[in-house]
């Protein structure tokens, strides 16, 4: 992977930052910057990390300076998906005061988000030990799911489902409708060609949705036992996706009977904020 690899988007970014910073801005500006600042001040800003973790969302805290002022200039030393350390300078901007001021929230609140992701991610990533690949899942912030998802990347953890479009998951609540096999046969006659992956809770239904030729199966709150149960019944015949009940200190035991994935929801809906500023020389 290149940084480039970890970008959302350019139009979901720009979208993005133009509803935050109509969100933040307001219908008049930054009145403090209007009333404070000079119009012919500029200044100088450094983007510093306070904590250790992993960089993402750069791009994002770039496109809102642009967007703000075409002539205020961001420059990173730092690349999304970089390791960084409390204290590091992370980049620069550079240009019309109150410009920067007027941008300043809104750059570090996306920056601060998406490097919480990146490094939650790698966290999981690092206790895996290589023996799983960590996933993430659709619970995320609604309208920023791009930005989360490519802060997933810049972690070391690859991407499930972008939308309800791409694949087919058959999980509990469909089974109301059918049972599971014929969940399986209609996804295939109705969606030739697309990834048919089916969630479930027991063994026997691991057993019924190999019958059924399912593509992926997805064991839902298993213990780590029972998934290694789960991986001998279907010996490697089908790629086995573990959700549920995985935490910084469960995703060992489950790493280590090497299912092929491990969804975790937590590294974008539990990531919070990295510690983050932007400090004017």
């Amino acid at each position: 992977m290149t940084a480039f690899d970890f970008d959302p988007p350019v139009s979901s970014v720009r979208d993005i930052v133009a509803r935050a910073l109509a969100e933040d801005v307001g219908l008049l500006g930054d009145l403090t910057s209007l009333a404070v600042i000079p119009v012919d001040a500029n200044c100088r800003g450094r983007f510093v990390t306070r904590a250790d973790g992993v960089l993402a969302g750069t791009a994002a805290a770039t496109e809102t300076f642009r967007q703000l002022d075409p002539t205020v200039e961001v420059v990173w030393l730092v690349v999304d998906g970089a390791s960084i350390r409390a204290g590091d300078d992370l980049g620069t901007v550079s240009g019309p005061m109150r410009s920067i001021l007027t941008g300043e929230r809104t750059a570090l609140n996306l920056l601060r988000h998406c490097s919480a992701i990146a490094s939650l991610t790698n966290r999981f990533v690092l206790a895996a030990a290589g023996r799983t690949r960590i996933l993430d899942t659709r619970k995320t912030t609604p309208g920023l799911r791009a930005l989360e998802k490519a802060a997933v990347r810049a972690g070391g953890g690859s991407n499930h489902r972008e939308s309800l479009s791409d694949a087919v998951l058959i999980k509990d609540n469909h089974l109301v409708a059918c049972d599971l096999g014929e969940a399986i046969e209609r996804a295939r006659t109705r969606w030739p060609g697309r990834l048919v992956e089916c969630e479930c809770d027991t063994l026997d239904q691991v057993g019924a949705a190999r019958a059924a030729g399912a593509d992926r199966i997805l064991v839902d709150n298993m213990s780590p036992e029972a998934v290694k149960e789960a991986i001998q019944l279907l010996e490697g015949a089908i790629p086995v996706e573990v959700s549920g009940n995985v935490s910084l200190e469960t995703i060992g035991a489950y790493a280590a009977v090497e299912p092929d994935f491990v969804s975790v929801g937590a590294i974008t809906y539990s990531a919070g904020h990295l510690d983050l500023a932007l400090d004017f020389d």
